[in-house]
């Protein structure tokens, strides 16, 4: 199984000048725990690193320090993710026929939790890890009045890795660049083509670490899942 991992962004919310993937969690970048999931599932061979070449020399510390196993591409990244996401698929081998994309702010998704994705991807073209949402939703209008509450039932939270086949997947990109469509994951462009994506049952400690506090949460979810392994 082949995996991209965008990590071109910068920390505005984080309130950092620097790639928030950068800052630290319990000694180690945020971008190596994410890296040391990929290194221990059972099913990811490839590893492609979408970043800006500003960030390149940083990329490279953190993976002499990790000496991982599996060979690892930098790849230079665009200016959204979408962008980012299409330089990564143009740069994949051309073997590959399916792919898990990772955003590297999930720093706390679990080896487990790619080989369930990549295991899954065998029997759909396209998927995405969620969990089903717990709070009541309000749909507002621009002066902040409820317009209506929709059905929780039916409401999941996306994560990733989201997965797909990959020729799939560059069509929908193409198609995307073709007619300007602004998307935030991949799985809306898998949508916008009328491609069907199948959910796979998330993890609830899989936050994307976007502020402080996100920082602070996943601190403590880190330090609970290496106490339990001692």
């Amino acid at each position: 199984m082949y995996l991209l991992i965008p990590a071109a962004g910068m920390g505005k919310r984080m309130g950092s000048q620097r790639n928030k993937l950068l800052l630290e969690l319990l000694e180690k970048p945020l971008l190596a725990w994410t890296l040391l999931a990929a290194e221990a599932s059972q099913m990811i061979d490839w590893i492609g690193m979408i970043g800006q070449p500003t960030d390149f020399s940083s990329f490279e510390n953190i993976l002499n320090n990790l000496q991982l196993t599996k060979p690892i591409k930098l790849i230079q990244g665009g200016d959204t993710r979408q962008e980012s996401v299409y330089n990564g698929l143009q740069a994949l081998p051309n073997s590959a026929e399916q792919v898990l994309i990772h955003d590297g702010a999930r720093c706390l998704a679990t080896a487990e939790l790619f080989d369930r994705c990549a295991v899954a991807l065998n029997h759909c073209s396209g998927l995405i890890a969620a969990v089903p949402v717990k709070d009541t939703i309000k749909v507002v209008n621009t002066d902040k009045i409820i317009q209506d509450t929709p059905d929780r039932s039916k409401l999941w939270a996306a994560q990733t890795p989201q997965g797909f086949d990959v020729k799939l997947l560059k069509q929908c990109h193409d198609q995307g660049k073709k007619l300007g469509w602004i998307v935030t994951d991949d799985a809306a462009l898998f949508e916008k083509c009328q491609l069907p994506v199948t959910i796979v049952e998330g993890e609830e400690t899989n936050l994307k670490v976007t502020t402080p506090v996100d920082l602070a949460i996943a601190e403590f979810i880190l330090k609970q899942r290496l106490k339990s392994q001692l």
